[in-house]
């Protein structure tokens, strides 16, 4: 194997710190899943991990490095991102549902998805953090890199899904103790849409490192 068990412990231990400290990811399951319920986070769970997936393999074929030295285009990127997220809570505000629906329909479902895909691939600073963040754990000795990088991306990626999904269920369940409620679901819809624009200024106005 060419991943001692010692190097996996350690990655576990720091990738579930890493995953637990609340980020844009979670922001942006926390917000979908209290406007449509558990199945619509979920799908945007499975969204983000799908983006994570393409972004780990740019950081194998090196464009992390791109990024990094041109910041033209890691602005570019990023303010794109942000303009997708404002233009999510433009939607969500603008057709508030008359009362939650927490059994969120396929087609809500595969937005969500969207949603998760788009605005984590429109997020430059995840490919950087992988780029610095994997790499000390490969050990080029014990051969094959690519597959040592391949398994840690998968593991941290794994991670930070279930604890997504985890923020769903919890976030999906509090939609459904109050399914029913106009009222509710209105503030809900303002409640998402705010947390949209928040995660967007938080990419929008942060700092590339």
């Amino acid at each position: 194997m060419p991943i001692e068990w010692r190097d996996l412990v350690v990655f576990l231990a720091v990738s579930l710190t890493l995953n637990l400290t609340p980020g844009n990811d979670m922001m942006l399951v926390l917000g979908q899943s209290i406007k449509g319920g558990t199945q619509t986070g979920i799908a945007a769970s499975l969204g983000i991990a799908t983006g994570s997936l393409v972004h780990l393999a740019l950081v194998a074929a090196g464009v992390a490095v791109v990024l990094a030295e041109h910041p033209a285009i890691f602005d570019t990127i990023r303010y794109a991102g942000a303009a997708y997220l404002v233009w999510i809570a433009i939607r969500t505000l603008s057709q508030p549902p008359t009362a939650i629906d927490v059994n969120a329909k396929e087609r809500s479902s595969l937005a969500a998805w969207r949603d998760g895909v788009v605005a984590n691939l429109l997020n430059p600073k995840i490919i950087v953090f992988m780029f610095a963040f994997l790499p000390p754990f490969i050990r080029p000795e014990n051969g094959a890199p690519l597959l040592q990088l391949f398994i840690f991306g998968m593991v941290f990626n794994i991670g930070g899904t279930l604890i997504n999904f985890a923020v769903a269920v919890f976030s999906g369940r509090l939609a459904l103790m109050l399914s029913g409620n106009a009222k509710a679901a209105l503030w809900f819809a303002r409640a998402s849409s705010a947390m949209f624009v928040l995660l967007a200024a938080r990419i929008a106005l942060a700092q590339r490192q």
